[in-house]
C-alpha cells in the first residue's frame, strides 16, 4: 500500500504541468458503499498519481468498506474517511464537499478505477480560467462477447464520440459520474455557503507513521449552517452538477486520455436498475428546467442510430445492437412511467447493482 518515492515525484510532475503554477489545492472525493473488495483498487489507481500535498476523501458508511479505508489511511496520511449515514449518492456527496479541502475536486467510485495518467489529463484543462468542470472517459472491462458486454462499448462508444464532438464545437457535455473534476467555489455559488467538514475523521487504526501535524484528527461544523450543492432526490447527480456549471457560464471539457475502468452489469435486470435511475434524472426538474441539452431519448434516437448499426462487427452483434434498440425503448418508457407518472422517491429508484461489482 506505501508509494514509492519515484511515483511522488512524478505526482509533483503532474501538479505543475496540469495546473501551470496555478497551485490549486485538490481533493479526489470517492463515494462507496458495500464495495470492500473493489476500494483498494481504486484508492491504489489514484495513490500513484496524487501530489504530495492532495488528499483522498472517500465518504462510506457500511463498516466493512470503512475498515479497508482504514488500513490504507494507516499508511497514506493523505487518505480521509468521512462517515456516511447512508441516505443515497447525492447527500454522501454534500457531505463530501463539505469536508473537502481542495479547490478542485475531483469526483469518483469506489468500484472502479482509474488509468496511468488519468489525473494529469483531467487537470490540465483547469489552466484555462473559463474551464469549470472536466470529464473523464469511462471505459468498459465486461466483456465484448456477450450480450450486456457489448451493449456496453457501444453505450460508451457512442458517449466517447458526442463528447468529442462536443468538445471540439466547444459545446455542452455532461460529466461522467465516474470520473470528472470540478471548481468547488461553482458548486457552492449554485449551492449556497457551506461550512468545511462533517464528522470527517483520520483512520482509527494505528498507523505505521505518524499522521502530519498539519491534519486535525477530527473535523467538526454545525451542519444546520450548510446549505446542500446537491438535491438529495437527484437521481443523476453528474447531470444535475454539469448544467450547474453550464448555467454559470463555464466550460465542460472532455479529457479522453483520462481514462476510468468500469465494469457494467452483466444481467438485463441489473441494467435496467442501473439505466432507470440514471436516465430517470434527466427527466426531472434539476434537468429539464436547463436550457442546456445533450441527452433524451429523441436525441438518442436521432443521433445514435447510424453510429450503432455501424459499430457492430458481425451477425451477431447487429443482433444484439437490435436488441438495445428495443432495450432502450423499454427504458424510457419505464423511466416515464416511474419516474414522470408515478413520481417515485430516490430511495426506491436507487437500488445496488450487484453485478457491477
Amino acid at each position: 500500500m506505501r508509494r514509492s518515492g519515484s511515483e511522488g515525484m512524478r505526482s509533483e510532475g503532474m501538479r505543475s504541468e496540469g495546473m501551470r503554477g496555478e497551485r490549486q489545492s485538490l481533493t479526489v472525493l470517492i463515494t462507496a458503499f458495500r464495495e470492500a473488495g473493489t476500494i483498494g483498487r481504486a484508492l491504489e489507481a489514484f495513490l500513484g498519481q496524487v501530489p504530495a500535498d492532495a488528499e483522498i476523501l472517500v465518504v462510506c458508511p457500511d463498516v466493512e468498506t470503512t475498515a479497508v479505508i482504514q488500513q490504507y489511511a494507516a499508511c497514506h496520511p493523505q487518505i480521509r474517511h468521512a462517515p456516511d449515514p447512508g441516505k443515497g449518492k447525492p447527500a454522501a456527496l454534500n457531505i463530501g464537499l463539505q469536508a473537502a479541502r481542495g479547490e478542485i475536486v475531483v469526483f469518483s467510485d469506489g468500484d472502479v478505477y482509474v488509468g496511468d495518467g488519468a489525473l494529469a489529463a483531467l487537470l490540465a484543462p483547469f489552466a484555462d480560467p473559463q474551464t469549470g468542470a472536466v470529464t473523464g472517459q469511462p471505459v468498459s472491462l465486461s466483456p465484448r462477447g456477450t450480450r450486456l458486454g457489448y451493449w456496453s462499448h457501444l453505450l460508451v462508444g457512442g458517449a466517447h464520440r458526442e463528447r468529442l464532438a462536443r468538445e471540439a464545437a466547444g459545446e455542452f457535455l455532461l460529466c461522467s459520474g465516474y470520473l470528472f473534476a470540478v471548481r468547488k467555489r461553482l458548486l457552492i455559488a449554485a449551492g449556497g455557503e457551506m461550512a468545511r467538514g462533517d464528522d470527517v475523521t483520520r483512520a482509527t487504526a494505528v498507523p505505521r507513521h505518524p499522521a502530519p501535524t498539519t491534519l486535525p484528527t477530527r473535523i467538526t461544523h454545525h451542519a444546520s449552517r450548510a446549505k446542500s450543492p446537491i438535491p438529495e432526490d437527484a437521481l443523476a447527480e453528474d447531470a444535475v452538477i454539469s448544467h450547474m456549471i453550464a448555467q454559470q457560464a463555464y466550460r465542460i471539457r472532455y479529457a479522453p486520455e483520462a481514462k476510468v475502468y468500469v465494469k457494467y452489469p452483466d444481467t438485463y435486470a441489473d441494467w435496467l436498475r442501473q439505466k432507470v435511475r440514471s436516465a430517470g434524472g434527466y427527466a426531472q426538474e434539476y434537468v429539464q428546467s436547463s436550457p442546456y441539452r445533450m441527452r433524451s431519448a429523441g436525441r438518442e434516437a436521432r443521433r445514435g442510430t447510424i453510429f450503432a448499426l455501424k459499430f457492430a462487427q458481425s451477425p451477431r452483434e447487429l443482433w444484439w445492437t437490435l436488441l438495445l434498440f428495443l432495450a432502450r425503448l423499454h427504458l424510457w418508457l419505464l423511466v416515464f412511467w416511474q419516474v414522470k407518472v408515478r413520481q417515485r422517491p430516490l430511495p426506491e429508484l436507487w437500488q445496488r447493482v450487484e453485478s457491477t461489482k
